[in-house]
């Protein structure tokens, strides 16, 4: 059995390495953006553009298109935290659940968007939050709880990102694109509900069973009568 040293430095290994796929795709971002400001590229018509065939390329580049550093800087914290979460607590589901996301998102932003370029992570980030959010919710795991609770406080509030009336405030923000990706996290997090971590299944010892007795209570009822001649 692991002695509480090892397990903390096991679990200070495993905090640093699900940093690695979040700092990855962040310099990723940054690395898209900084080449499309210098080379003015104009890749934002690689984004989602609904119902358009040449709009389903975005389902697959649109996360990773950013419109000013403004809008990458907004999107930089909430994805660090949201996808360290996935990569920690759910590491044997984490790629495949973050490309499901991803591409879900995408397609529904298609499907149900205005008719304009939709470019930018936030789907990703509503997908992440709904999908660890709902995820703690359906497991009843007390850890997975706490985690859902703690990003229901630091992004509750954008929910309202998702409704229509929000286009109001800012025409430019993509409500269909933060709809998709919460529809996407709870969608997936129904679909793998009984994969990765589960809540510990509890195991109910008889101190009073006496194991030795009931072993020899059987091997006596086994014994054959002596033959009569």
């Amino acid at each position: 059995m692991l002695d509480e040293e090892t397990i903390i430095s096991i679990e200070k290994k495993r905090m640093r390495l699900a940093f690695i796929p979040t700092i990855v795709f962040i310099s990723f971002l940054w690395l898209i953006f900084l080449l499309d400001v210098s080379l003015d590229l104009k890749i934002y018509k690689l984004g989602v553009y609904p119902l358009r065939m040449n709009g389903l390329y975005g389902i697959f580049f649109s996360p990773l298109i950013h419109s000013s550093v403004k809008h990458l800087l907004s999107n930089t914290l909430p994805l660090i935290v949201l996808m360290w979460c996935l990569f920690f607590f759910y590491r044997e589901i984490a790629y495949k659940t973050f490309l499901f996301l991803w591409i879900l998102s995408g397609f529904l932003t298609w499907i149900i968007g205005r008719e304009a370029w939709h470019i930018g992570a936030s789907s990703i980030i509503y997908s992440l939050s709904f999908f660890l959010f709902f995820s703690g919710i359906l497991r009843k795991h007390i850890p997975l709880i706490a985690i859902s609770l703690i990003v229901a406080f630091l992004y509750g509030s954008t929910v309202w990102n998702m409704l229509p009336l929000s286009m109001y405030l800012d025409p430019g923000v993509s409500w269909e694109g933060h709809l998709s990706g919460g529809v996407s996290g709870l969608v997936v997090a129904i679909i793998y509900r009984k994969h990765g971590p589960q809540k510990p299944k509890k195991v109910w010892i008889d101190d009073e069973y006496d194991f030795e007795d009931e072993i020899e209570k059987l091997s006596e009822e086994d014994e054959f009568p002596e033959e009569v001649l």
